[in-house]
């Protein structure tokens, strides 16, 4: 067979490989991983993938023709929304599994040992790229248990209001990382007269001044060069303090995993997503956190969600992020179905109702214990959600500052992501796209397709692998350094 169909109740396939007229019943040429009639479809009537409304037929649709935006239209979500009618218990792991890991203080566990440089506002992100930049490799060579220090900079703290949403969002990611159990030790610098204040975040979240955290601002210290100094000698007497922290057996309990998708194609809501979804299960059966996000790419999947929530109000939280953004797009005079991207509809990809079902497959089958604002802490175990846009360095820095110590990626189309200090592990939706781009993918989820794997067995092959990385074993993205421009906080408001 040529073609994958997903449930009986659908009436469009997807291409395996590219179909020409005769192949399967198709009168058109069908491109790999796009759709495919299975039946005559009407105008105006719903065309269903994964068993769930994708679209409607903007036009009368022939059996064995080509669905795709030249006759598939989207329309907005008007659903009737039920709560925790489809909780599946999620049985304990017989046998718990562990990682070596970094055990602070606080009781959370680390994967990582960095030193964060995190600024204020922008006009203090040279400084720090340039406190950051002087600790090479050969210096940090004498800190065997210091993973890096990373400047983790941005485009704004000024100019906005002090009392907005963009500010909430920015105070929480600052504190976010600055808190995450993958930071050992953490420098501020800010520039001085910014709305950003960093002795305000300081009060607002309790953070202790100390050996492993430090502040300062160029206006105080006396100019760029005079702060760049400064801050090498606060990281220089760090550096010890940091490097005395070693790895000891924790549990897989301790693991939140940040679990993101870009790049998505046709395949990532049959091979790559559903593998990640297993591998969800699996470390929520040990007691672990999984974290989904992306609230535009579960759009038209939420009701899926709100079915497993574990009560009524976790349920509610979900329908009104989903309001907010039909809301913020609205007055923004976009649409929900902006997304997908151009790169997401060469894969395959139609609407963003399709996109979503595939998306929202990472979060496995465990009910839904949390929905959280972006940024803000995640508190419950299991399966949780954390509200964000759709663009990726902008989701993922957002579940970092939430806690995450491990992302998991999933690409069709490919991507070259990474990210600190949390690092990235990446999956490919595709074997063609594997083995391009075979420098930068970590598994090929591509196998379930093009060698019959089975969706639990690359999603054990997953969640091994989450294990060996919480350990320190590297993935690709790791290796290449990226992470160190993959910090990007997520602005909403006014510039003033």
């Amino acid at each position: 067979m040529n073609t994958v169909r997903l449930s009986s109740e659908d009436n469009v396939v997807t291409a395996i490989s590219p179909l020409e007229v005769g192949q399967e019943g198709a009168t058109q040429l069908i491109p790999r991983g796009h759709k495919m009639a299975t039946a005559d479809i009407a105008r105006g009537a719903a065309v269903r993938k994964y068993a769930q409304v994708i679209g409607y037929a903007a036009e009368q649709i022939a059996k064995g023709a080509h669905v795709h935006t030249h006759n598939l239209e989207f329309r907005n979500v008007d659903t009737e929304y039920e709560f925790s009618t489809n909780l599946r218990p999620v049985a304990p792991a017989t046998q718990p599994d562990c990682f070596m890991g970094y055990r602070r203080a606080t009781g959370r566990v680390g994967t990582r040992n960095h030193i964060a440089v995190l600024t204020s506002v922008n006009c203090s992100a040279t400084a720090a790229r340039m406190i950051a930049e002087h600790f090479t490799p050969d210096l940090l060579a004498a800190y065997p248990n210091v993973d890096g220090v990373t400047a983790f900079v941005h485009g704004t703290g000024c100019a906005m209001g002090g009392d907005g949403t963009g500010f909430e969002l920015l105070q929480r990611t600052l504190w976010g990382y600055a808190r995450n159990p993958n930071v050992g030790g953490v420098l501020m610098a800010g520039l001085g007269c910014e709305m950003m204040q960093i002795d305000w975040l300081i009060e607002a979240y309790g953070l202790t001044p100390g050996p492993l955290f430090q502040s300062m601002n160029i206006q105080d210290v006396g100019g760029l060069r005079a702060t760049v100094e400064m801050g090498i000698r606060k990281i220089e007497a760090m550096l010890p303090l940091v490097n005395d922290v070693e790895r000891v057996p924790c549990p897989a309990s301790e693991l939140m995993v940040a679990l993101q998708c870009g790049g998505s194609d046709a395949w990532s809501g049959i091979t790559a997503n559903p593998a990640v979804g297993h591998a969800c299960d699996l470390l929520v059966a040990q007691g672990g956190t999984g974290v989904l996000a992306e609230t535009p790419e579960i759009y038209g999947a939420e009701h899926l969600l709100t079915a497993r929530a574990v009560d009524r109000a976790v349920g509610d939280r979900l329908i009104d992020l989903i309001k907010w953004w039909e809301d913020y797009t609205d007055r923004n005079r976009g649409n929900m179905d902006n997304n997908p991207s151009p790169g997401n509809k060469q894969g395959g990809l139609t609407t963003i109702l399709e996109k979503s079902l595939g998306a929202a497959a990472k979060g496995g089958t465990s009910p839904l214990t949390g929905v959280f604002k972006y940024a803000e802490p995640i508190t419950a175990r299991g399966f949780t959600f954390m509200d964000s846009p759709g663009y990726d360095p902008a989701s993922v820095t957002g579940q970092i500052a939430s806690g995450c110590n491990l992302v998991c990626f999933t690409t069709g189309r490919g991507s070259a992501f990474g990210s600190k200090p949390a690092p990235t592990m990446k999956v490919a939706t595709n074997t063609r796209m594997y083995q391009r781009l075979t420098s930068d993918m970590d598994v090929n989820a591509g196998r379930i397709l093009s060698d019959g794997a089975s969706v639990e067995d690359v999603g054990r092959e997953i969640y091994d692998m989450w294990l060996r990385m919480a350990s320190g074993e590297m993935s690709k993205s790791e290796a290449q350094g990226l992470g160190d421009y993959e910090f990007v906080p997520w602005q909403v408001g006014a510039v003033m």
